[in-house]
Order: C-alpha cells, then structure tokens, then sequence
C-alpha cells in the first residue's frame, strides 16, 4: 500500500508539471528542456556514453528550434532545417526499429552513441515543442492530446494484459506485455480520442483516430527499444527520480520515439487539409 501510495504521488507531480506548463509557452519549452536533459543523464548511463558532448549538442538544437518557435519559423531556412531534423531522425528510429527486431543486442559504438542521442533523444524532445507550436502557433492543447493517448493506451495496455493477456508480444525484452494488453491499449487509445476531439476541439476525429493508432503502435515500440536498452545496461529502471515508476525515461520513452511521427502526420494533415 505505501509503494502505491509513493507511486500515485510521484506520477500525480509529474502530470501536473506537464499540465501545468501547458499555459505558456516559455513554461513549456523549460520543462521540456529540464526533462530533456534529465532523460539524457539517464540514457546516458544506459549506454555507458561518459562525455558532456551530447549535453552541449541537446542544448544547442533545443535553443535553435525554440528560437525558431519565437520568431513563428519566419527565419531564412527554417522549414528547411526542421525537415532536415524530421527525415534524419525518422531514419534513426527506424535503424533502432530493426535493430530491435533483428539482433539479440542494439550496437552502440563510439559514433552512434551521439547519432542515437542526437537523432532519438534530442530529437523526440525537439518534436515535442514543434507538436505544441503547429501551424505557428502555440498549440499545448495538440501536445497533451498526445500525452492522454500515451497513458490511456499504458494504463489500458497493462490492466487488460494482466487480467486476459495470454500471448506475449516481445517475451526476450518485455516478459509482461502481451499481444492482447498491446489490442486492449490501442482499442482504449482509440475511444480516447473521441474524448480528446470533443473537448479539444483541435482536430477533426478521424485526425485523433490516426493519432491514437500512431501513438500506441510506435509508443509501444519506443517502451520496446528502451526496454532493450535496460535489459542491455542490467537494470530495472532507467533510473529513480519518480519513486514507484523509476527513472523520468521510463515515463517519457513511448512520446520520444513516437513524436518525430505525430510531428510527421501533422505536417501531412496541413498539406493535404
């Protein structure tokens, strides 16, 4: 009962934080700064990286595409640069992808440990503050939409796969997700968004629909792949800055990964709308 009790408090601080930086934009880029470089400190020592670089490369990326975000992207290249991050880090994640699927461990060599900081770390956070300023406007309410599919899709994923899950989904990284906790996530995830159209009034439902299926697909690959990470550094937890729910990684490894692709989907949705 205490450890639940020291879990409900911890996760409550975190989500209001979150919700509580949602009502400026300055408030929001330092949070994202702040939890950025604390899941940096975490990820690094997951993969042994003992340098300061990839502090001072997260740092200087995050300041350029806040500095963007204040001028409303009417910088000379702007959109350039984003689409040159946007490519870049969808191609990495995919690399992290296969290499989920496709070797009993994710190499990381002495190069590709800051291409996988840069590209999937720094990159998730950055896509994070672009998904809240769309359109060139301050758009919180489209960043904590994605937020609610998150852990809709994680709380139903994991009440419906200890209660009816059978067959396990990824067993050699993550012995307790289930292929029917992974359906009972996304189908939640979905019934979600109806809620987050309603009361948002930010995109049409069809729009949050696909949303809700590109956060729990790739949101499940992103616990996925830190799972490995984990499992490959020995640990449990990425680290114990949230009591009761380990590191802030742990919390925020799903949105990482999946937000270079919201980000992606809401670029498309403007083209095409």
């Amino acid at each position: 009962m205490k450890e639940l009790s020291i879990r409900a408090i911890s996760g409550t601080i975190y989500v209001l934080l979150l919700i509580g930086s949602l009502y400026t934009q300055n408030a929001l880029t330092a949070l994202l700064l702040v939890f950025g470089i604390l899941s940096l400190v975490e990820f690094s020592k997951l993969i042994n990286l003992k340098s300061f670089a990839q502090y001072i490369i997260f740092i200087i990326l995050f300041g350029i595409f806040w500095y963007l975000c204040l001028w409303n992207f009417k910088s000379a290249g702007s959109d350039e640069a984003i689409q040159i991050l946007l490519v870049t880090t969808i191609f990495v994640n995919l690399i992290l992808l296969k290499d989920l699927f496709t070797t009993k461990r994710i190499p990381i060599f002495s190069s590709k440990s800051f291409i996988v900081t840069t590209f999937y770390l720094t990159s998730g956070f950055i896509f994070m503050l672009l998904i809240a300023n769309y359109k060139n406007e301050f758009t919180p309410l489209l960043l904590l939409g994605s937020f609610i599919l998150i852990w809709v899709n994680d709380s139903a994923a994991y009440l419906v796969g200890k209660n009816f899950g059978k067959q396990k989904l990824f067993p050699s990284i993550s012995p307790k997700k289930t292929v029917e906790g992974f359906l009972g996530g996304l189908f939640f995830a979905c019934i979600a968004s109806y809620f987050i159209t309603k009361y948002t009034e930010t995109l049409s439902f069809t729009s949050w629909l696909i949303m809700a299926i590109i956060v729990s697909v790739l949101g499940t690959f992103g616990d996925l792949i830190e799972s490995k990470f984990k499992r490959q550094a020995g640990v449990k937890d990425s680290g114990v800055i949230m009591p009761g729910h380990g590191g802030l990684l742990d919390r925020l490894d799903s949105i990482i990964f999946a937000s270079p692709f919201i980000y992606l989907f809401l670029r498309i949705l403007s083209y095409v709308s």
